[in-house]
């Protein structure tokens, strides 16, 4: 146990984010630096070493949160690296992008603040690659045989990567100009810089993982050739297929998907466009959705200086704290104030003089995948441009520098337009997506000249010529369908990540990026010595 008293004598202490001011007018990451080092090992003095850690069965890679968290608060960083990285390829990922519902399981959790294991993980990470202890860990010995893996998001790297650890020969082909899938060109730089991917990627190309980009599987390259070229085949093209919005209006021009809209930003940022072909600047934006992926387009919109954002969400708003039909240890559904959020409400403020709570929160807990969230939302009043629509739709809340952007309980139900372009979006009030018709709820209507949908993914594409290919089947929601063991009914063929699972965390791509990995090795050599920390049947907890 790391400090028999830390939990009692040391409070939580999270990373201060940049002053809004500052960081909205750029696409640096939301947080001051690296983390004083003391103060995080103070934290994970916090830990108390349970005797049955639920941390670990919250997260699907079987991270040994005590062992490292003890390790961190006795100044051993070196061995917490490597404890960290024994069950996970990418923390520095996992710490900036992760939910973190391994915080949510703590036992501390119950009826305290829980560990800042997040910001302890991405402490070690960063101070291991400064220190340069983080190398390249080539195979041994090759095994002569070759693996193709198709998709270089965090399932394919972390397969990859534990493939050519164990001696396979193995080929990544990615569809885009640059490795990375959902890491390179769907997260904004201001919640994970492409520096960390970099870096990984050139760790990788020193161990004899090969890249091939430019290149999609099913149109450039037939999948049942590239099959017979390879001893095994890892798909893991993610869930792609994004959810529509069929409704009167979806034709309009100005209406995008997000994933059309966030890869040109980064675009912008790599310095592969000089300006956005999708822009917010100037407009009235509504963003319809939300998740993290709306957190995401939020935060783009305001450095691309939007005029007003409004963000529509069919759910009703979460309680600010955990709710008794979510009990501990899940990760329950609470209002989250993102750091997107956090700006909004502070630029509004400035814009429209909204009156001020208490300043700055800018030590906001971390939390929502999009966006390290404050834990218990903030309760508070309305007082926003458009606070009638949000009160008639369901309720929002004021933040602590200004009003939350969101509107809750609202269901979208036409796009309005002039000219052939979207000049607004009407909605009403909705007791969730469950709900039926609208029936005759009153109207409410919002200026906008730009829409992003964020409604989040389906599964992998449908029309890709690669399913069919290969022969393979498609489960009822719609993903490759495979058995417990990652395997399709093709010979040699394996499915990883959210092409097999759904849409999903981080955590659950790189569990079984390593899981799938292990079945492939073990279909290769007869029996394998590589982790599995998850099967494909695992889900996470929840009610």
């Amino acid at each position: 146990m790391p400090d028999p008293k830390g939990f009692l004598t040391t409070g939580r202490q999270t990373r201060r984010r940049r002053p809004v001011s500052e960081r909205a007018q750029d696409w640096g990451e939301v947080y001051e630096g690296h983390p004083l080092l003391p103060v995080v090992s103070l934290q994970a003095g916090r830990c108390m070493d349970c005797g049955l850690p639920f941390c670990h069965n919250a997260c699907p890679l079987g991270n040994l949160i005590p062992e490292w968290n003890d390790l961190v608060f006795h100044q051993d960083w070196e061995a917490a690296a490597e404890r960290l990285h024994a069950t996970n390829n990418f923390p520095e990922f996992t710490g900036r992008l992760c939910p973190a519902p391994c915080e949510s399981s703590c036992v501390l959790a119950i009826n305290a603040d829980p560990v800042t294991i997040k910001e302890v993980e991405v402490a070690i990470a960063d101070r291991a690659w400064s220190r340069g202890e983080v190398r390249p860990e080539p195979a041994p010995r090759a095994t002569g045989r070759s693996v193709a893996v198709v998709g270089s998001g965090p399932a394919g790297l972390a397969g990859a990567q534990q493939l050519t650890r164990a001696g396979h020969a193995v080929t990544v082909y990615e569809r885009a100009d640059r490795v990375g899938g959902l890491l390179r060109y769907g997260i904004p730089d201001f919640r994970m810089a492409k520096r960390y991917l970099d870096r990984r990627i050139a760790q990788m190309r020193a161990e004899g993982t090969r890249f091939v980009t430019g290149t999609a599987v099913g149109t450039a390259v037939d999948a049942a050739d590239l099959r017979a070229r390879h001893d095994a085949l890892l798909l893991a093209v993610g869930a792609t297929a994004w959810r529509e919005l069929a409704l009167p209006g979806r034709e309009l021009a100005g209406i995008h998907q997000a994933m059309e809209y966030l890869p040109i930003a980064n675009r912008v940022c790599v310095g592969d466009l000089d300006a956005p072909t999708i822009s917010a600047e100037g407009k009235d934006v509504v963003i319809v959705g939300g998740g993290d992926t709306a957190a995401d387009c939020l935060g783009t919109a305001l450095r691309q200086h939007a005029r007003r954002v409004t963000q529509l969400d069919i759910h009703p708003q979460p309680p600010d704290t955990r709710s008794p039909d979510q009990p501990w240890p899940i990760h329950p559904k609470v209002h989250r104030l993102t750091a997107s959020h956090e700006e909004a409400g502070h630029l509004y403020r400035e814009q429209y003089g909204y009156p001020a709570g208490r300043p700055g929160a800018d030590g906001a807990e971390a939390g929502g995948e999009a966006g390290d969230a404050d834990r218990s939302g903030v309760p508070g009043g309305g007082g926003s441009p458009g606070r009638d629509l949000r009160a008639a739709a369901g309720g929002c809340s004021g933040g602590p520098d200004g009003p939350d952007i969101r509107t809750y309980a609202a269901r979208t139900v036409r796009f309005d337009g002039t000219e052939g372009r979207v000049s607004g979006v009407t909605f009403v009030a909705s007791a969730g997506p469950a709900a039926g018709p609208p029936g005759a709820a009153a109207e409410q209507a919002v200026p906008a000249q730009l829409v992003l949908l964020a409604l989040g993914f389906a599964g992998p594409e449908q029309d890709s010529p690669l399913a069919g290919q290969l022969g393979l089947e498609l489960a009822p929601q719609g993903t490759f369908a495979r058995d417990a063991d990652f395997a399709t009914g093709r010979d040699g063929v394996f499915v990883a990540g959210d092409a097999g699972r759904g849409q999903s965390l981080i955590v659950w791509a790189i569990a079984e990026g390593r899981s799938a990995a292990a079945a492939v090795d073990r279909y290769l050599a007869g029996s394998t010595a590589l982790p599995a920390p998850i099967r494909a049947t695992h889900r996470p907890l929840v009610l």
